[in-house]
């Protein structure tokens, strides 16, 4: 490996390192398993290079720090320690928000955060909300290979994809996060709105044994 190849790698997975990031990774990790933790970093991750893809600048275009606190609380809903008595997403965004505003980032942008999280499994919505949200559901997509969009999918590189998934691998993250969602919204009916993703998550596992998502990540570009 060159210095300019390990100097790009270095680069390509590298997290934000502030206070504030620190403080979203030190609520998070603890709560969700390892492979829920591993996407939502790599939903991060992906979400640059999105950016990058869509000539948007961190500082000019987007705060990095909200795209960070966005994409690694993403799927906050399902953490073990919640309340469980909301659909995942809106819950997942009513306790990033209230954290961020905790630790005093301006209620504007908390917001901002709110929605990214709320409307990330909300394709055609999402992408109409603004800029953070565009990145976290297209990190998010990304991370899926190609089932929740294919549009930015070939953005990542063979390597670049090596190298996160060496850092972050992907424990059978479909399987996992998969488990969560349906585990949280067996908990309680509203939880699990008919023809919302917890709903139907919910639904297809007890009919099926598998989701029409696990099926088709199956084939998608990560496989699992």
């Amino acid at each position: 490996m060159t210095a300019s190849t390990r100097e790009a790698t270095t680069d390509l997975i590298a997290l934000p390192g502030t206070p504030l990031a620190d403080a979203v990774v030190n609520l998070v990790r603890p709560v969700q398993t390892p492979s829920v933790f591993n996407h939502s970093v790599r939903s991060y991750l992906f979400a640059r290079l999105v950016a990058a893809r869509l000539d948007l600048a961190a500082g000019r275009d987007y705060d990095d720090d909200l795209l960070f606190a966005a994409c690694v609380m993403h799927d906050l809903g399902v953490a073990s320690d919640g309340p469980h008595r909301q659909r995942f997403e809106v819950e997942g965004a009513d306790r990033a928000a209230e954290f961020l505003v905790e630790r005093g980032v301006p209620a504007a942008d908390a917001d901002e955060v709110w929605q990214a999280i709320a409307l990330h499994t909300s394709p055609g919505i999402a992408e109409r909300r603004g800029t953070l949200c565009v990145l976290v559901r297209e990190g998010v997509a990304v991370d899926f290979g190609g089932p929740l969009g294919a549009e930015y999918v070939e953005t990542v590189t063979d390597e670049q994809a090596d190298a996160v998934h060496a850092v972050y691998p992907r424990l059978d993250m479909i399987g996992s996060l998969t488990d969560a969602i349906v585990a949280q919204a067996a908990k309680n009916p509203k939880n699990a709105p008919r023809y919302a993703i917890p709903g139907e998550f919910l639904r297809e596992r007890e009919v099926f044994g598998q989701t029409r998502l696990e099926h088709a990540c199956h084939s998608s570009r990560w496989g699992s």
